[in-house]
């Protein structure tokens, strides 16, 4: 039987990179690095420096801050459920899934992706790892993403976690993915979506050049890559209309630098967000 494919499915290059990226930071295992990767790190590291030097920041600079949030809440739901369930979505090369099984052996954490990308992590994995679970194989936007929601107990948690996806849809199917999550875990005792999003940059003096980065990563990697938001509260009230009723946006100003902000809803000119949102 032939699977269903959407036609928004030509992200994966990008899954290269940053699996290279996060292996140079020393963070993931040389089996989820792959030559694709290092020649595209190699190929940015130019603009990159002087993105750092100039912008304020960089594609691997954003990646470390998303990605320390995300596992920092992470963390804290396993602390406060040990039972939790976790399926990271769009999982690509991420060690994710691997460290936090090493670390939370009682957890259960699953990992999905597109055919070629779930075929490749899964070789990587087995690599590394003695008995793991597949790395399921289905596109977000088809009716199938419904069949990962039953591999997990509806009793327990469940967190759905994704990084550096959502800026790859137009708004409609944006809603239409956060939408599906919503719906697909209704039953569940409690769930979770920790994603990362990347806001307009109007707080940065280099807006322009971002956009213009933007439109070339747009085109790279044939998707809609695009911003959508200006200010949290946009953010909160697009997940509340898609099914969320909590919706929490985090700054990296406010976890790194423990700012004290009378206003959170303000964009504080950081070039990534981390969102928790919540069904309870």
């Amino acid at each position: 039987m032939t699977q269903q494919l959407s036609k928004h499915r030509h992200i994966s290059f990008t899954a290269h990179y940053t699996g290279y990226i996060w292996y140079q930071m020393g963070i993931s295992h040389p089996a989820l690095a792959t030559a694709k990767g290092k020649t595209l790190a190699a190929l940015v590291h130019p603009i990159e420096s002087w993105a750092e030097k100039y912008v304020g920041g960089s594609m691997r600079t954003t990646l470390k801050q998303r990605h320390s949030i995300l596992d920092n809440h992470l963390k804290e739901l396993i602390e406060q459920h040990p039972n939790l369930q976790v399926l990271e979505i769009a999982c690509g090369l991420s060690p994710r899934g691997w460290w936090f099984r090493q670390h939370y052996p009682n957890i259960t954490y699953r990992e999905l992706d597109l055919p070629d990308m779930a075929a490749t992590k899964q070789a990587a994995l087995q690599q590394i790892e003695s008995n793991v679970d597949e790395v399921l194989s289905v596109d977000l936007f088809t009716d199938a993403f419904a069949a990962a929601f039953e591999v997990f107990d509806q009793q327990r948690p469940l967190v759905i976690i994704s990084e550096g996806l959502i800026n790859y849809f137009e708004k409609p199917m944006l809603q239409q993915l956060i939408q599906a999550i919503a719906n697909y875990g209704q039953n569940f005792k409690e769930l979770r979506y920790l994603t990362d999003i990347y806001p307009e940059p109007t707080q940065n003096k280099l807006a322009t050049i971002i956009w213009n980065s933007s439109r070339l990563l747009k085109w790279m990697s044939r998707s809609a890559f695009s911003f959508h938001f200006k200010n949290p509260a946009e953010v909160e009230n697009f997940f509340q209309e898609a099914g969320f009723n909590q919706v929490e946006v985090l700054q990296p100003k406010q976890f790194f630098e423990q700012a004290t902000l009378e206003n959170t809803q303000q964009h504080l000119g950081d070039l990534v967000w981390v969102i928790q949102a919540t069904n309870k």
